[in-house]
C-alpha cells in the first residue's frame, strides 16, 4: 500500500504544530524529501510514497516532535552557499549568522594589493569559514574551535579548503598572527546563564553547552573576543560577533568600554532585531 506525500506531509505537521515545532509544515516537508531522496520543493512531482519510506518518515518525524533538531535527522544544514554536515555535538548554525558571514566577506573585499586575512573564533561547524572561502577563495582564513566533537565537525566541513583549522582557546588562538589580521568574525556563546527556561529545547537540549552559556549576563565571551581581536587584527582591521537580540546595546558597551575599537554600531537581522555587533581597531 503507498500514501500520497501531501497527505503524509499534512498529518505530520499537525503532529509537530502540537509538540510546539516552530516551522511544522516546512520541517514535515524536508523530513520526507530526505526518507524519499529527493528535495522539498520536488515533493509534488512524487505520487506516491512506499510503506517502507512511509515508516521511516513516521520515525524521523516522531524524534522532531520530541524536539531533536531538523538538522540532527537530515544530518546537514544549508549556510549561505554552502551545506554542512552537522549532528550531535555541533551548535547547528543558524540563517541569522549568514548576515555576520556576509558583513564579514564584505570587509575581506574591502583589502586591495594582498590576499585578506579572516579569523574566525568559536567556529563551530566551520559555517562562517567554510563561507568565507567558498566566495572569496583568494583569502587567507583560519579558524579555531575548543570542543572537541565540534572540531571534528568543522575538520569534516572544512577538509579540503585551505582554512588553517585549529583547536584551541580564542583567548589565546593565534599568536603567529598578532597584528596581521585584516577581519575577525565570531559567533560566540551569547546566552545567560539564568535563562535556561526560555531557549528552545533544540538548542538547550542538543546544542553543546559550550556553545551556549556566557555567564551572568552572556557577555563572558565577548569581553574574551574583544580582548583576542585588539591583539590579532591590524590597525584599522575590523571585529564582528554575533549577539542574543536583546543585547544591541550591552554588546556595544563592552566594545566601546575597551577604550580599543571605533565606529562601534550594532547591526539588525532581517526580522529588525539587533543580531550582531561590529567594530575597528584604532589606529
Amino acid at each position: 500500500m503507498t500514501t500520497r506525500p501531501r497527505d503524509l506531509v499534512r498529518a505530520a505537521a499537525g503532529v509537530l504544530a502540537d509538540a510546539g515545532v516552530a516551522s511544522p509544515e516546512h520541517d514535515a516537508a524536508e523530513l520526507l524529501a530526505h526518507v524519499a531522496g529527493t528535495t522539498r520543493s520536488r515533493l509534488p512531482l512524487l505520487d506516491e510514497v512506499t510503506p517502507e519510506v512511509a515508516g521511516r518518515f513516521e520515525a524521523l518525524v516522531g524524534r522532531r516532535a520530541a524536539r531533536e533538531p531538523l538538522q540532527h535527522l537530515t544530518g546537514t544544514a544549508a549556510f549561505r552557499h554552502v551545506e554542512l554536515a552537522v549532528g550531535p555535538g555541533v551548535f547547528v548554525p543558524r540563517p541569522e549568522t549568514e548576515l555576520l558571514a556576509g558583513w564579514a566577506l564584505d570587509r575581506a573585499r574591502e583589502v586591495t594589493g594582498r590576499a585578506p586575512v579572516v579569523v574566525d573564533l568559536c567556529t563551530g561547524s566551520g559555517a562562517i569559514a567554510r563561507s568565507l572561502v567558498d566566495e572569496l577563495p583568494g583569502a587567507q582564513v583560519h579558524a579555531v574551535e575548543l570542543d572537541g566533537p565540534a572540531h571534528a565537525w568543522a575538520s569534516r566541513n572544512l577538509e579540503g579548503t585551505g582554512v588553517d583549522l585549529r583547536r584551541g582557546d580564542m583567548a589565546e588562538a593565534f599568536g603567529d598572527l598578532d597584528g596581521t589580521v585584516d577581519v575577525v568574525v565570531c559567533n560566540p556563546p551569547y546566552i545567560p546563564l539564568d535563562a535556561w527556561e526560555s531557549v528552545a529545547p533544540e538548542a538547550r537540549d542538543h546544542d553543546p553547552a559550550l556553545a551556549l552559556w556566557s555567564g551572568d549576563d552572556g557577555l563572558d565571551a565577548l569581553r574574551v573576543l574583544a580582548r583576542t581581536a585588539a591583539r590579532l587584527l591590524v590597525p584599522g582591521g575590523w571585529l564582528g560577533s554575533e549577539h542574543a537580540d536583546v543585547q544591541g546595546e550591552s554588546a556595544v558597551e563592552v566594545l566601546s568600554g575597551t577604550g580599543r575599537f571605533v565606529e562601534v554600531r550594532d547591526h539588525a537581522d532581517l526580522a529588525g532585531r539587533p543580531r550582531f555587533v561590529t567594530a575597528r581597531l584604532a589606529r
